[in-house]
């Protein structure tokens, strides 16, 4: 079995991404181009850190206006760019987004949601290859279901979690899966990276 011990961290209420959060990987696209496709703005991309992110996230969370704008950052790692979503869910979750972001390229994307649904997706070209939810891997949807069911027990979602059971840590054993496919083992030195970083409005 693959070892998923290394991303535990991500699978921790009290780790730097909290409890709720969307990370994806976008092969050949730069971070610029990514942000662009999220339909930023801009005039307002600038270079900025994950921990000045996660501020934004928690005064935006206590602030009473009500107006709905997500935080994002990316950055180039091999030939993917990682775009984390601190409190945000946009491409593992909204189709339309998705679709967008993994237009003529691929997209695997996490969504981590302690008090809905996690959600793991794999996109090419626009097209949702396989997605499921990690606490449910035997309910997969997409146009090739089964394409990484091999993989999928290798990283813990074993037999026993495809009857019925839950894997021991289902993000963990996510991440494991999108460290598979694209080649990109996410550690928490990513975080320290400097990102290119924008808000993201409720379109």
């Amino acid at each position: 079995m693959s070892d998923i011990r290394r991303f535990g961290w991500l699978s921790r209420n009290d780790g730097p991404l909290h409890d709720i959060y969307g990370v994806s990987f976008i092969r050949d696209l730069s971070p610029h181009e990514v942000l662009i496709r999220l339909g930023v703005d801009t005039g307002a991309i600038e270079e900025t850190t994950f921990d000045e992110l996660d501020e934004l996230v928690t005064e935006q969370a206590l602030s009473s206006e009500g107006e709905d704008i997500g935080y994002v950052g990316a950055v180039k790692v091999d030939d993917w760019t990682v775009l984390i979503e601190p409190s945000g869910w946009r491409v593992a979750v909204d189709s339309g987004v998705l679709e967008r972001v993994s237009r003529g390229t691929e997209v695997v994307s996490i969504n981590r949601h302690d008090y809905a649904s996690d959600s793991f997706v794999h996109a090419i070209d626009g097209e949702v290859i396989v997605a499921f939810d990690p606490l449910t891997p035997r309910f997969r949807s997409g146009s090739d279901s089964e394409r990484w069911v091999t993989q999928m027990r290798d990283v813990g979602f074993d037999r026993r979690t495809f009857d019925d059971s839950i894997p021991d840590d289902r993000i963990a054993s996510a991440f494991a899966l999108a460290s598979i496919i694209t080649g990109i083992s996410l550690s928490k030195e990513v975080l320290d990276l400097t990102l290119l970083g924008a808000a993201v409005r409720e379109q």
